[in-house]
């Protein structure tokens, strides 16, 4: 099996190191590569022993999975470019172009394509990405399993309505800056009190990975584990009621609702 990228920016990176070459989906040289910018794709391609393709066409003839990784003002054009290389035989496309649906990626290829349209994280580039992904009716079977095993070897893949595309891009794609953001905040309270920027940094970060992963493991609420650190009349509690009281979870809902809002917008002018 080979696999194109036309588009070779981070999220795409993120993908193919974090990802297919992490977890040897597949041998490196079948990872076919090419965007705008000659000496970006080429030099990408020698450092991790992919294949460089000299067109988008070319790169759609020699691929069984085609992935477009460009920003949205570009696709029009890419995909008028490759149309015709997509069939026969039938190729899949993978769309990781974030406002783009699976109606408008089928209305400028055929009604036959078989279409993956996809929501992966940043967080993909260390194998610990959450990826969401919609087909269309022609992605079925073997070819639907390759697509998103693709992603499952980048982390997480959570099948998902594209109508709450949306609402997913905010409390994945985006949240990982939030959390991030969260992260930045606790090690600055532990500057505060005396710890170097470094050393509060890497507890704090540990102590959000460790947190992450005892909720998922243990399969409870939040809240539930939130219960279990908070004993009676002590300093957890203390701190969680004054972090409400100061706003923490208002504030967390209002990022959110911007984060949709201004995507929403934006999806409404493309």
């Amino acid at each position: 099996m080979k696999i194109g990228f036309i588009g070779v920016g981070a999220m795409a990176q993120a993908i193919i190191q974090g990802g297919i070459l992490r977890a040897e989906f597949v041998p490196a040289s079948n990872i076919l590569v090419h965007s705008a910018r000659k000496n970006h794709y080429t030099t990408y391609a020698d450092q991790n022993g992919l294949t460089a393709v000299a067109s988008n066409t070319e790169l759609v003839k020699q691929s069984d999975i085609v992935v477009l990784a460009v920003v949205p003002k570009v696709v029009t054009s890419v995909l008028t470019e490759i149309k015709s290389a997509l069939t026969p035989p039938q190729k899949t496309l993978v769309s990781i172009v974030s406002g783009i649906s699976l109606d408008q990626l089928a209305q400028m290829t055929t009604n036959d394509q078989p279409i993956l349209r996809t929501l992966p994280n940043i967080n993909s580039e260390f194998g610990a990405g959450m990826t969401a992904v919609a087909a269309n009716n022609n992605l079925t079977g073997t070819a639907f399993q390759q697509a998103t095993d693709m992603f499952a070897a980048t982390g997480e893949v959570l099948e998902l309505a594209e109508d709450q595309f949306a609402v997913f891009s905010a409390i994945s794609g985006s949240a990982v800056a939030y959390v991030d953001f969260f992260i930045d905040a606790l090690s600055r309270a532990g500057v505060k009190y005396g710890l170097n920027k470094q050393v509060a940094t890497k507890i704090a970060a540990q102590t959000t990975l460790g947190s992450a992963k005892s909720l998922l493991d243990a399969d409870v609420s939040p809240a539930e584990m939130i219960d279990q650190v908070c004993s009676p009349g002590g300093d957890t509690i203390a701190g969680i009621l004054a972090m409400e009281k100061a706003g923490f979870l208002s504030s967390v809902v209002s990022g959110i609702d911007a984060t949709i809002a201004k995507s929403t917008r934006k999806t409404e002018r493309d």
